[in-house]
C-alpha cells in the first residue's frame, strides 16, 4: 500500500510553530516506520520548497532535500496528467482549489492510492482518507 504525502503535511512537520506540528510529527514518524510506500509528485516538491524557503529559510530546504525527499517515490507529472488536472481545476471553478491539489488527486487516482498525509480539507472532500485523523 502507499500513502500520498502533501505539501501541508511537509509544512506541519518542518515548521515547529505550525499549530499542527506535534500531531503531524507523530503521524510522520508512524508513517516512516510503516511498510507503506511514500508517494508525492514533483509539483508538491516545488510547492513545498517555495513555502519552506519563504517561511523557514534555506537550512530547512536543505533538511527537506537531504532527509525527506530521499524516502519518497516521486511521480513526475507529464502533460496528460497536467491537462487533466487543469481541466478539473477549471471545472471546479473554486478560488482555493489549486492546480497542485488537482494534480495530486489525479495522481492518487491513477495509482490507486486512497490515503494522504495532509492537513488540506480538499483531500477529504475528494473522498480520500487523511492522516493525521482529526
Amino acid at each position: 500500500m502507499s500513502i500520498f504525502i502533501d505539501t501541508s503535511g511537509f509544512i506541519a512537520v518542518l515548521d515547529m510553530d505550525d499549530a499542527s506540528h506535534t500531531m503531524a510529527a507523530k503521524t510522520w514518524m508512524d508513517i516512516l516506520t510503516s511498510e507503506e510506500t511514500l508517494v508525492s509528485t514533483n509539483y508538491v516538491l516545488v510547492e513545498t520548497c517555495a513555502l519552506v524557503q519563504n517561511r523557514l529559510g534555506m537550512k530547512a530546504i536543505k533538511l527537506f532535500q537531504e532527509d525527506i525527499v530521499p524516502v519518497l517515490r516521486i511521480e513526475w507529472i507529464d502533460k496528460v496528467v497536467h491537462r487533466a488536472a487543469m481541466g478539473v481545476m477549471l471545472a471546479a471553478d473554486r478560488k482555493k482549489l489549486s492546480l497542485v491539489d488537482c494534480v495530486s488527486f489525479e495522481t492518487m487516482r491513477l495509482l490507486g492510492v486512497t490515503t494522504a498525509f495532509t492537513l488540506d480539507k480538499h483531500f477529504k472532500e475528494q473522498g480520500f482518507i487523511c492522516l493525521p485523523a482529526p
